[in-house]
């Protein structure tokens, strides 16, 4: 009897070992994933965006000047934090364990510093929003963080799927402070067409406003882009400046957009794709529940200012 007693014994012991351990493992929610790279260096704006948005604020060592301009999305996460020139002697010395850069330090950055033994994140830029969903699983994964990649995704997937509605037929022209407008195959095509918003501008990738069109032909509306004070070109003459431009501009309403939202292909696309549905006549407005026609619209009333991570 008293080997079968002891057996039992075991076996009770062994299935109550089993008890605790299902419950450590699988009924105690995972800890917080945690960048894998502990000293990370970002090199150009658009890098920082996404190592803002994405690393744990201990484990960046510096960002780019350009971290905190007006025209970075990410700009209130990049306060406090050093800055470095994108300089492969400034960068060495710092002796980063990962680089990420989309276009800082020039052509040949990446391979200098690969050379070096540093290993580089390279971040691409994005032509539509499936590319932006890219760029940032890209990022994601590349600082170790494929799950707060993931939640990025679907919070913009949400965001993108409620301003999303039926066709308008609404024309709207987007232009830059410089003059220049972007047509199909562009990132910014795509967020007019999200919005359900018809673009004016009809011709392939970025060009100069179409002067010759605008002489006979107006649109609805024109989003104009805004990157922040001393950034808009405000004293430089550009084809916005001209004469057919100013009329036409006179006579349509204006809206004017955060430019950090367009730029760099992140999950921020979503807050110009809502800012750019708000202007649609069919959708209703707080005041009335109407339509918005014989009101300029206005997206600097939105708070489209990017999100701090602490």
């Amino acid at each position: 009897m008293y080997p079968r007693l002891k057996q039992r014994l075991w076996i009770k012991v062994w299935f109550g070992a089993l008890a605790v351990w299902l419950v450590l493992t699988g009924c105690q929610p995972p800890p917080p994933q945690r960048s894998t790279a502990r000293r990370i260096v970002s090199l150009d704006y658009c890098a920082d965006q996404f190592v803002l948005g994405l690393a744990d604020r201990g484990d960046i060592l510096a960002v780019s000047p350009d971290a905190g301009a007006a025209f970075s999305y990410m700009r209130a996460a990049a306060a406090g934090l050093p800055t470095v020139r994108p300089r492969a002697e400034d960068v060495l010395i710092l002796e980063p364990d990962l680089v990420v850069r989309s276009y800082g330090g020039g052509p040949n950055a990446r391979t200098f510093l690969q050379r070096a033994g540093v290993p580089v994140l390279q971040i691409g830029l994005a032509d539509d929003i499936d590319g932006a969903r890219a760029v940032i699983r890209h990022a994601a994964r590349g600082l170790g963080v494929p799950e707060r990649g993931d939640t990025l995704i679907a919070e913009m997937d949400a965001r993108l799927r409620k301003a999303r509605l039926h066709a308008s037929g609404t024309r709207a022209l987007y232009v830059t402070p410089a003059g220049y407008t972007a047509g199909p195959d562009t990132l910014v095509h795509d967020l007019l067409t999200a919005a359900g918003l018809d673009n004016f501008q009809a011709r392939r990738g970025w060009r100069p406003i179409p002067l010759e069109r605008l002489a006979y032909e107006t649109p609805d509306l024109v989003a104009e882009a805004t990157f922040g004070a001393g950034a808009n070109h405000d004293d430089a003459w550009t084809p916005f400046r001209h004469p057919v431009a100013r009329r036409t501009m006179g006579s349509v309403p204006v809206a004017f957009l955060d430019g950090a939202t367009t730029s760099c292909g992140g999950w921020f696309v979503a807050g110009a794709v809502e800012a750019l549905a708000a202007l649609r006549p069919d959708t209703p407005t707080p005041e009335s529940g109407t339509g918005n026609e014989g009101r300029t619209p206005s997206l600097r009333e939105s708070p489209l200012d990017g999100p701090s991570r602490d």
